[in-house]
């Protein structure tokens, strides 16, 4: 059962999202808070799997409460929800420790697979947020790489670029002829040999440090 926080300053979006959750079986909605600081702290008091969570809110909103959620690898996962499509909130609330990022008027079925995917500590986002989110890595100077980079091995290397290319395991493991067991490995030790978090994490430091170059295949 996948335990779902629901943010959102209006009670009708609530309300709706309680609806889409609570027709699947694998869902259980455990609370819902109508603004950051209510989040937060309701994340920390029901340890929710998943918390969809609105970016616009009073006082505190989305980015800064998905900042106070995500503090360490057993956190809740954040899945930010929005009707904003707009380059700085895709690269704040990545920074900030969202897993996943989806516009409001996605199908229900896409937002019910990102629940899932998220939950099992993977990254979803809509193909605009992907875009958006390339165009924005490209107009940034590369940062100095982190010195641990230098640990990975050269397949390791590899299946970090393909993960910041936006490929699942499966499609890794396609691509380079291995076992998804195999990539799920190799995944794995990246995240250990660089100190991060989850695939998000890799993605952001792909990019930033140069690894990646937006384009690149």
């Amino acid at each position: 059962m996948i335990r779902v926080l629901i943010a959102d300053d209006q009670a009708l979006v609530r309300t709706g999202f309680r609806l889409i959750l609570s027709g699947e079986p694998t869902l259980e909605v455990v609370g819902e808070a109508g603004d950051g600081a209510e989040a937060a702290r309701l994340a920390a008091e029901l340890r929710p799997d998943v918390v969809l969570m609105d970016v616009r809110m009073p006082e505190v909103d989305g980015i800064e409460a998905t900042r106070r959620i995500v503090v360490d690898e057993t956190s809740p996962r954040v899945l930010v929800l929005t009707t904003f499509d707009l380059d700085d909130i895709v690269y704040d609330a990545l920074r900030a420790g969202a897993s996943g990022f989806l516009l409001k008027d996605a199908p229900e079925e896409r937002l019910l697979t990102a629940i899932q995917v998220v939950a099992e500590g993977g990254s979803l986002f809509a193909p605009s947020v992907t875009r958006r989110l390339i165009d924005e890595f490209s107009r940034r100077a590369p940062t100095a790489p982190p010195p641990a980079l230098a640990e990975l091995t050269a397949r390791e290397l590899e299946v970090l670029r393909l993960v910041a290319q936006g490929l699942s395991n499966a499609e890794i493991a396609a691509h380079l002829f291995v076992s998804e067991h195999t990539v799920k490995t190799h995944v794995a030790r990246i995240l250990q040999k660089l100190d991060l978090r989850d695939r998000t994490q890799a993605v952001v430091l792909a990019y930033e440090s140069g690894v990646v170059r937006p384009g690149a295949q």
